[in-house]
């Protein structure tokens, strides 16, 4: 494996296992930095949001990396108050003449807003017949979100994008996703910074000579989740891409496994305001 290994999805698109996250980096000089410094390590994985309001700068900073379009992978999100069939159509089109592309890679329900996002995942359907976007899912669903929506789809999701690290390993919905062809992506992978002076994770990583925050994102590949640490340090964005000159044991997986207290940082999807 390495930084431009893929994990293949339902409809047979290519995702790059790792990628970029750019929630926080802030429109204009920081993001589309961030992003051009990602494309140059090897990164071809961006993920953003409409939410996020940077999507503009993260196409700038796609545009001057100067890598043909076709070899990166972009996904963006619907938020919340642009959910339902009509909105979320114009949103899609509002996102792509933001990041100055024709289509993206991959478009996300953002949340599961109760008594939208079926509607919404309707109008995602439509986006990817389109060709507006390559494939198609949501994030921050729980199994019985994924349930409703498969109930009618007539699309399934093609990925879940989730809170997952250490202290939140998301097994039974990883089960389930893993039962449904459903690719299992992680959002916040390193725990907003809070698990990097855990003892197992600095211990093993002081046997590779890689830090916790390598450890962790390796975690996240040999578990054949997809994972988008987020960064806007030239230097970060570059060891985060470091992972793929080393394996973690058996035991060292169970190990990190063996972490989880279910514990959230962001909200719980059965439980938001927003």
């Amino acid at each position: 494996m390495n930084l431009s290994s893929t994990i293949q999805l339902a409809n047979g698109v290519a995702m790059p296992r790792l990628g970029l996250g750019v929630w926080k980096a802030e429109e204009g000089k920081e993001a589309a930095q961030a992003v051009q410094w990602a494309i140059e390590t090897g990164y071809q994985l961006i993920d953003t949001a409409a939410v996020y309001k940077n999507e503009k700068s993260v196409g700038e900073g796609i545009r001057a990396a100067g890598v043909p379009r076709e070899e990166l992978f972009i996904t963006t999100k619907v938020w919340n108050d642009e959910q339902g069939y009509d909105s979320t159509l114009a949103a899609m089109d509002a996102s792509l003449a933001r990041l100055g592309l024709d289509y993206v890679d991959l478009y996300l329900i953002h949340w599961p807003v109760a008594g939208k996002y079926k509607e919404t995942w309707r109008a995602m359907e439509k986006i990817y017949k389109d060709g507006k976007a390559k494939a198609i899912g949501v994030s921050n669903f729980h199994a019985h979100h994924l349930e409703d929506i498969m109930a009618d789809a007539e699309i399934m999701p093609m990925v879940n994008q989730v809170e997952l690290h250490p202290h939140l390993t998301q097994e039974p919905l990883r089960e389930f996703c893993a039962k449904h062809n459903i690719v299992v992506e992680a959002w916040s992978p390193l725990g907003q910074g809070q698990l990097l002076t855990n003892d197992v994770l600095t211990t093993i990583g002081n046997k590779y000579g890689k830090t916790a925050a390598q450890v962790i994102l390796r975690w996240d590949v040999q578990h054949n989740i997809v994972t988008i640490p987020k960064s806007v340090n030239q230097g970060r964005i570059k060891e985060n891409a470091s992972i793929f000159d080393f394996e973690l044991t058996e035991e060292e997986m169970q190990l990190i496994d063996g972490l989880n207290q279910n514990a959230r940082f962001g909200s719980d999807p059965d439980n938001f305001d927003f």
